[in-house]
């Protein structure tokens, strides 16, 4: 594992263990494994441009008493729980016009790029999130709001490197999601997205 990537990890999962619940404690707060698969196998797709920049965010937060997955979760709530989330916003970083732009157009991009996986791989995409936000509250989170909910966390310089590499992908035909994908099929003990695919629909789960 890329130093970067661990330290990411170690920050990070330091944030999510002080997330307050209002329902308490989660129990994903005490699933150290599953973190690793998950959140690691999203970062291990990043490019280091990224990595460096996000790394840097985490610091900063730190320096400055912050908790960035208490911020992400609270960002969600815009969509999920509405009234809670006029009741807390004003405790939230203001989000820019220019940012709100960035998020929008990032988020817009994956879910085309997850829209496309779930018709290639439905049973591996089907054990993921829902992929609209429209699709809630009933079934819960979805993968887009989540997803902005985590861009909204991001600095401006770590959401331009997010973007740039995107657009570098979508120029060479690849998709972000994928890679990711890949990654947590691997971290799963499959040999590939197809491989795990094939025994999904088999009914063997690794």
């Amino acid at each position: 594992m890329q130093p970067v990537i661990k330290r990411i990890l170690d920050i990070e999962w330091e944030m999510f263990d002080a997330v307050e619940n209002a329902g308490g404690r989660a129990n994903c707060q005490d699933d150290w494994q599953t973190f690793e698969k998950q959140r690691g196998s999203q970062l291990r797709a990043w490019n280091s441009t990224m990595l460096q920049s996000y790394v840097s965010d985490l610091e900063e937060a730190l320096q400055e008493g912050r908790n960035l997955m208490t911020e992400k979760y609270a960002y969600m709530m815009k969509h999920t729980s509405p009234v809670e989330y006029e009741a807390i916003k004003d405790r939230l970083p203001v989000l820019s016009g220019e940012k709100n732009q960035l998020i929008n157009e990032i988020a817009a991009v994956q879910v085309k790029w997850l829209e496309a996986l779930s018709q290639r791989y439905p049973c591996v995409c089907g054990h993921g999130r829902l992929i609209h936000s429209s699709q809630e509250p009933i079934f819960g989170t979805s993968f887009e709001t989540y997803l902005k909910g985590e861009l909204a966390t991001y600095s401006m310089e770590t959401l331009q490197q997010y973007q740039a590499y995107v657009k570098e992908l979508l120029s060479q035909g690849k998709n972000l999601n994928e890679d990711v994908l890949n990654y947590t099929c691997l971290a799963y003990g499959y040999t590939s997205i197809g491989d795990a695919e094939q025994k999904l629909r088999a009914g063997i789960f690794q």
